[in-house]
């Protein structure tokens, strides 16, 4: 009998549901660092690896786009908040990594989580380099990637027979430096793009792929606290988005989809 809450006979559907898996972890052993990626935000995103890693280590080293409830998992670790936002105080990169190789070599069992997933703008490769040269026993755990799961929480399929055949996955954190991409080069590929750490250059980013060939029509969105309970998308064209956007209050951390799979979302939604 299920009585409202998800209870039958004194068990949760999803203890069931994990016994029928017959799901078995690996186990983290003292000395190693786990690189895992937390998915864009909502609980339900996690990976059962990662959450079996956040109940088995002793020591914390998490990002500013965790969600706190995923962070209260980890009971029993000690907690190491290292920042990551853009705009925010945030630990410096080498800081960090030094950080990871101590907690190992005091042998304690170290999970490091991320946003999304490690590899993914995430910078876990970088971390993962730098334990492999410090000999540093260590694995990583993916997650689901923001640029793909925030899509279709949004409604927005990454990809659509009849309208595209790539996504771009892109960083907009370099716009309008020598490290930049060539956004006209992106815009003439005439694939959807999904922009991580591009809010701040979102006027650019728009201006250069227009600057590429892109219809000023084409559509666009941004999306925020992606699959939260605070979700913010504002839908527009690629000619108005950052003005609109601006105009809705929305800040970073956002990523933005430009292309024709973003008109999908209305045609999903039974809109005209």
């Amino acid at each position: 009998m299920n009585d409202g809450t998800g209870i039958r006979g004194g068990n949760t559907t999803i203890e069931q549901a994990l016994a029928r898996l017959n799901f078995k972890p690996r186990q983290l052993e003292p000395g190693h660092v786990w690189l895992a990626g937390a998915g864009p935000g909502d609980p339900g995103c996690l990976t059962l690896e990662v959450l079996a890693s956040l109940g088995q280590c002793d020591a914390l080293v998490y990002d500013a786009l965790v969600s706190p409830d995923v962070v209260a998992v980890a009971a029993g670790a000690e907690l190491f908040y290292v920042g990551k936002r853009g705009g925010q105080p945030s630990m410096k990169q080498d800081d960090i990594t030094a950080l990871l190789v101590r907690l190992a070599r005091e042998g304690r069992r170290v999970v490091r989580l991320k946003g999304g997933d490690p590899y993914i703008f995430g910078r876990g490769g970088e971390e993962a380099l730098a334990l492999a040269r410090e000999n540093i026993p260590f694995r990583v755990l993916s997650g689901l990637t923001s640029g793909l799961s925030a899509l279709a929480g949004a409604g927005i399929p990454a990809t659509m027979r009849g309208i595209n055949k790539a996504v771009i996955l892109a960083t907009g954190h370099a716009a309008g430096t020598d490290d930049d991409l060539d956004w006209k080069a992106i815009a003439r590929t005439g694939q959807p793009v999904v922009v991580y750490m591009g809010m701040a250059n979102l006027p650019l980013i728009s201006a250069s792929l227009l600057e590429g060939g892109l219809p000023p029509s084409t559509p666009a969105a941004v999306i925020v606290a992606a699959t939260t309970s605070q979700q913010r998308i504002v839908v527009a064209t690629l000619a108005t988005i950052a003005e609109e956007a601006a105009a809705a209050g929305l800040t970073a951390p956002a990523l933005i989809v430009v292309g024709d799979i973003v008109a999908m979302r209305a045609a999903l939604a039974g809109e005209p």
